[in-house]
């Protein structure tokens, strides 16, 4: 496959501009990035077809090898057509923007900037959280016929527990205990 340095070339500075102008806070900005990046998509598509070959019309005298791929044609027309509705979208917002408030600018917003300006820690998601997360507090337990403390109820779930007895308990035919 031959690659063509001058396409990459103007695909890379497209690439570069439209990033530079979608960080800035001007919205007529943002959408010209939009469309250097939505045209150097193209650009880069278009490279990924290879050569230019003849046109994908079947004919039987010409061998496979010599068609164009129509597959990047067809994504191509589709990018065209996913830009252009961004474009009339992004459009549509600075036009608003400008009706409603005569600039073209983004302003702070109070609230991201409160927001930015409190401390990473969050006392409720980062407090240590107790073994205990009940609402009901277990006082104590019946394990095998016996109650005890809650702390060895817990420390039931271990494996190894010597808080029951390993004696199997005794069943009458009703079900009942011993």
């Amino acid at each position: 496959m031959s690659i063509n340095l001058t396409l990459l070339i103007v695909m890379g500075a497209l690439y570069a501009c439209g990033i530079y102008l979608i960080l800035e806070r001007s919205l007529t900005r943002v959408l010209l990035g939009l469309m250097l990046l939505a045209n150097a998509t193209n650009l880069l598509i278009l490279a990924t077809g290879g050569y230019a070959g003849l046109a994908p019309l079947f004919a039987k005298d010409i061998p496979a090898q010599d068609y164009n791929d129509p597959l990047p044609q067809a994504l191509i027309l589709t990018s065209i057509v996913i830009s252009f509705a961004v474009t009339a979208f992004m459009l549509g917002i600075i036009y608003r923007t400008w009706v409603l408030a005569r600039q073209d600018d983004i302003q702070d917003d109070v609230e991201d900037l409160r927001v930015a300006e409190t401390p990473s820690f969050d006392a409720e998601d980062d407090a240590e959280v107790p073994a205990e997360t009940s609402e009901f507090p277990l006082a104590a337990a019946i394990v095998g016929g016996r109650e005890i403390p809650a702390e060895d109820a817990a420390a039931e779930e271990q494996p190894g527990s010597l808080n029951v007895d390993p004696r199997p308990i005794k069943r009458s035919p009703e079900g009942g205990g011993e």
